[in-house]
């Protein structure tokens, strides 16, 4: 896909993954949708304005199917189309089985699942009047092996890969790709409750690339993904390493 001038509609796109990959999906032409639950406090209008390419701004909780329909049919409406969608929304869903998972279960879903499901169902119809388009759904290499202390988040990130299989098949006669990325160890404030030694050997000892991945990382990745006219279902690991080995 050329990206000049096509619609992006970029979620969780204020810090972190979503706002690289905004920003981007920006310097290619692309005109911007960020939909965030809270889009005050990020600098990321004034880099995107800079580049000088339409930016709409949309604060919505995407946990809520309602909210999901809304923010799509904001962006129909204001550019009637819809090119590209990039669900990084998420958020950390700490606890085990017996403690804690069970008040983050429904939550994880809603807002890594759920969602993915309802802006997939809003935007495709856009995608299929402009006969191709392109998804990237953000898995997570935690999703990939067994974490500790994180079931709600490992079983919903774990769903994403195989989301992406189903609607990859689903939309190929529609010349729409459907991707994801699993991202390891990224340096955004997601990793800002790690403690010092925590950083210490992740970086000695299970990143074999020895350094924390950055959005930037990720974002080229994903632009990639929604350039490239012939890889769909597919699920692109950035983690240094991490998942790769045993010990």
């Amino acid at each position: 896909m050329n990206i000049q001038n096509k619609v992006a509609v970029v979620t969780g796109g204020t810090h972190g993954i979503g706002a690289a990959t905004a920003v981007a999906l920006a310097r290619q032409g692309a005109a911007i949708a960020i939909v965030a639950r809270n889009t005050a406090g990020s600098d990321i209008q004034q880099k995107i304005e800079a580049l000088g390419v339409p930016l709409l701004m949309i604060a919505a909780d995407l946990g809520e199917e309602s909210e999901c329909i809304k923010a799509i049919e904001a962006v129909a409406a204001k550019w009637d189309r819809i090119d590209i969608l990039v669900h990084s929304a998420g958020g950390a869903a700490p606890g085990s089985l017996l403690n804690g998972a069970r008040e983050m279960w429904y939550k994880a879903f809603d807002v890594h699942i759920h969602a993915a499901f309802h802006l997939c169902r809003a935007a495709v119809p856009y995608m299929k009047l402009q006969k191709e388009g392109a998804i990237v759904l953000i898995s997570s290499a935690a999703g990939l092996r067994g974490v500790k202390n994180a079931l709600a988040y490992a079983v919903v990130k774990g769903a994403i890969p195989q989301m992406t299989r189903a609607l990859a098949l689903e939309l190929s006669d529609d010349n729409i790709s459907v991707n994801c990325v699993s991202p390891g160890v990224i340096r955004t404030r997601f990793q800002d409750y790690l403690k010092p030694e925590q950083v210490k050997n992740n970086i000695d000892n299970r990143i074999p690339l020895h350094r924390e991945g950055t959005p930037g990382d990720v974002s080229e990745v994903i632009c990639s993904l929604v350039q490239n006219k012939f890889i769909t279902g597919e699920n692109i690991v950035i983690d240094g390493g991490m998942t790769m080995r045993i010990v």
